[in-house]
């Protein structure tokens, strides 16, 4: 074999592996963007009321919350707090059309507190993942 088809053989494998990362990269995202949750880690509680659901998330010491609305689109009052024991909340409210939040906070190995609003309904969890 020349030098100049172990070039173009170089190349290709090159040119497969950069397409098959970017198409990796964009796979992930899509899937990522899809889903309601815009928090790291994996999820271990949902909590329910009739107007919405709120996600807790844990990674690390650190945990996040999100609210989101069963019926979006119309802007309503929503609000998600997160609060370590021993910590003030950490809090997004206003009116939204799609979700409350992400918060997050770091907890290290302390219990924490999460609230969630839908309009007039709302859903709290006590002390958790201590």
């Amino acid at each position: 074999m020349d030098k100049g088809a172990i070039r173009r053989r170089l190349a290709l494998g090159a040119a497969v592996l950069t397409a098959s990362g970017v198409l990796a990269l964009t796979a992930t995202g899509t899937a990522q963007a899809g889903t309601a949750s815009s928090c790291a880690g994996h999820e271990v509680r949902a909590l329910a009321s009739r107007a919405g659901v709120t996600y807790v998330y844990r990674q690390g010491g650190y945990v996040c919350a999100l609210t989101v609305a069963r019926h979006p689109g119309t802007a309503q009052t929503m609000a998600v707090s997160v609060q370590a024991r021993g910590n003030r909340p950490v809090v997004d409210a206003g009116r939204f059309t799609r979700h409350a939040g992400p918060v997050t906070v770091h907890a290290g190995h302390r219990c924490v507190w999460v609230k969630g609003t839908v309009g007039r309904y709302s859903v709290s969890s006590g002390w958790i993942l201590c």
